[in-house]
């Protein structure tokens, strides 16, 4: 892209300053007006992987971001294709991973005469990011790309836009005009005040039923090993959230993960570790919680301590790996170092609940009718998946059940909807786990389980998985709808008297679709499974005999079949007092 008097164009000083800042991946789609993005993008040394939705690249550069540590770079067009990569910003900034999407918009000079694709998009993406700019001098790219990558990892990681005017991708300056920055430093690991770490212990040695819960941000902050300390100097049972599942591993004998509401409920100290009290949590207030239960809250953002809960809360603001240690060593100064007895009536209520709802998912699983349940179904996965796989999950019930059902032994390996409770996630993150795992050299398996209604979202990226050869494992749970659907008996009486609109339930979708065939179209292997041995040996295909082909197991099950009765309800919903 630099010609021979020393010119260089916005498209090269774009990409060459994201490399600089440590940025190794580029997803996205081209078009008018940043073809010559993507071209540039290679031509310096990023790994350019052209996506078929600017959701699914949004999607795969924050999960890579999340693996990674710095952000990956979703690029996409003007107008309608920003607007389609604002669902990924969201969903970055929910969840708290860096990324950076760089937009193609109309030229300077058309601004407010109605440009094609022209749109306020600047002004939109304030809303779904932490820094947003639209440089006026392709000279200084170099300084928005360091500052909006700083900003991404820095604090509570997140999204961060910059917005590429088209007359400037291919305007040429001379060389030495351009500025060229540094990579930015690591973010600052900071401490917790150490007067609040005291008073956060002293609540921790007067507690009865302590309760630990590992968020996402342990395993944003790479504290998996200060974690393990803590709990097992301590002996504190522990419950991992979703994405906080593998920090330790879920075999762990201190995980209470089974006893998910009975500890929630009548722990009396909870110590949130890197995790919010939003709706995943249940809000930390009644009923799931006591209304006494006091918590220790640790996490990179100030704003986050005291959050739903006011004064029950102790808050440690501070880089989670840090506040662990902080906490750890103070414990261990105390007379005796405060250990939790193994042998307490706390001990024996939660692991009453473990054993027994172990043993009621154990009883669904162990029903091998057809069609298959849910548990019957997960219960085969489980058996054959290696500990070291990265699980991307997406669905209703497919996600929520196979938290319970699939067990994670590593941190930062398992990706699902997230805090903001996305669907159409599971394919742009497979492909990104997928990705970055082949660049480092590793053979772990990516195996992305999906509901047949989350499939739906983003199935034409198995056009993307195919035309990469990434060896990625697809399991449809299929239901035939959106949490539950219908039969094949009922669809053809509803198609024959020709009302399906009026009839059909809104959940449903069409019986026995044969999603399996949409790898088959791109050359992937695909599977069509009914019976609990028909998996087994499609399980056995994809793992043993194709390890190297991407695939697709599509997995017929009841369509009535639904998760186990819980004590409480998903999702709090508050009392109606209007």
């Amino acid at each position: 892209m630099s010609d021979t008097d020393g010119d260089i164009d916005g498209a090269t000083i774009l990409c060459r300053s994201l490399k600089d800042q440590g940025v190794k991946y580029m997803f996205g789609i081209v078009g008018f007006p940043v073809i010559e993005v993507g071209i540039a993008a290679q031509a310096v040394g990023l790994e350019y992987v052209a996506m078929r939705n600017e959701q699914a690249a949004s999607y795969a550069a924050s999960a890579i971001g999340y693996l990674t540590g710095r952000p990956g770079a979703c690029l996409v067009v003007s107008g309608p294709g920003l607007v389609h990569a604002l669902s990924g910003m969201a969903n970055a900034m929910s969840n708290g991973w860096p990324m950076i999407v760089i937009g193609g918009s109309s030229d300077e000079d058309q601004e407010g005469m109605g440009a094609f694709q022209e749109f306020p998009q600047v002004e939109s993406t304030r809303l779904f990011s932490k820094y947003t700019a639209r440089p006026s001098n392709i000279s200084r790219l170099p300084f928005y790309i360091e500052k909006a990558v700083r900003s991404s990892i820095y604090g509570r990681p997140g999204a961060v836009y910059i917005d590429m005017a088209g007359n400037m991708v291919n305007k040429k300056v001379a060389e030495n005009d351009v500025s060229f920055v540094q990579k930015c430093a690591a973010a600052p690991r900071m401490l917790a005040d150490p007067d609040t770490v005291k008073e956060a212990v002293s609540l921790l040695m007067t507690s009865s039923r302590p309760l630990v819960v590992i968020g996402k941000g342990a395993a944003i902050a790479g504290a998996e090993k200060n974690v393990r300390t803590f709990i097992e100097t301590h002996k504190l049972p522990f419950l991992p959230t979703p994405m906080g599942k593998g920090v330790i591993p879920d075999d762990h004998p201190l995980c209470v993960a089974p006893a998910r509401s009975r500890a929630l409920l009548k722990a009396d100290v909870v110590v949130l570790l890197g995790a919010r009290l939003n709706w995943i949590l249940h809000f930390g207030i009644p009923p799931r919680f006591d209304p006494n239960t006091k918590f220790i809250q640790v996490d990179i953002c100030p704003e986050e301590l005291h959050n739903n809960v006011g004064n029950r809360a102790i808050g440690l603001a501070g880089h989670l790996d840090c506040v662990v240690q902080q906490l750890t060593e103070a414990l261990g100064k105390l007379p005796g170092c405060y250990t939790h007895p193994i042998k307490s009536p706390w001990r024996d209520t939660l692991q009453e609940k473990v054993t027994s709802n172990v043993k009621a998912s154990e009883t669904l699983a162990s029903d091998l009718s057809v069609p298959m349940n849910y548990y019957a179904v997960f219960s085969k996965i489980r058996n054959v998946l290696p500990k070291d796989c990265i699980i991307v999950s997406e669905g209703a019930n497919t996600m929520d059940i196979g938290r319970t059902m699939l067990p994670n032994y590593l941190p930062r390996h398992r990706l699902d909807a997230g805090s903001f409770g996305t669907m159409g996630v599971g394919l742009g993150f497979a492909i990104a786990a997928a990705i970055w795992l082949k660049d480092i050299g590793s053979t772990k398996k990516v195996v992305c389980i999906e509901g047949d209604s989350a499939f739906g979202f983003s199935g034409m990226e198995m056009e993307t998985v195919c035309r990469y050869n990434l060896p990625i494992i697809f399991i449809v749970v299929n239901n035939n709808g959106i949490s539950f659907g219908v039969d094949d008996d009922f669809y053809k009486q509803v198609k024959d008297m020709k009302t399906e609109t009026s009839m059909l339930p809104p959940t449903s979708l069409l019986p026995s679709a044969r999603y399996e065939k949409v790898i088959e179209a791109f050359g992937g292997k695909g599977y069509y499974v009914v019976t609990p041995d028909a998996l087994e040996n499609a399980l056995d295909s994809c793992l043993n005999k194709h390890p190297n082909r991407p695939s697709l197991i599509n997995v017929k099950i009841n369509p009535t079949s639904m998760r186990k009765q819980q004590d409480f309800f998903w999702l709090t919903r508050s009392e109606n007092k209007l």
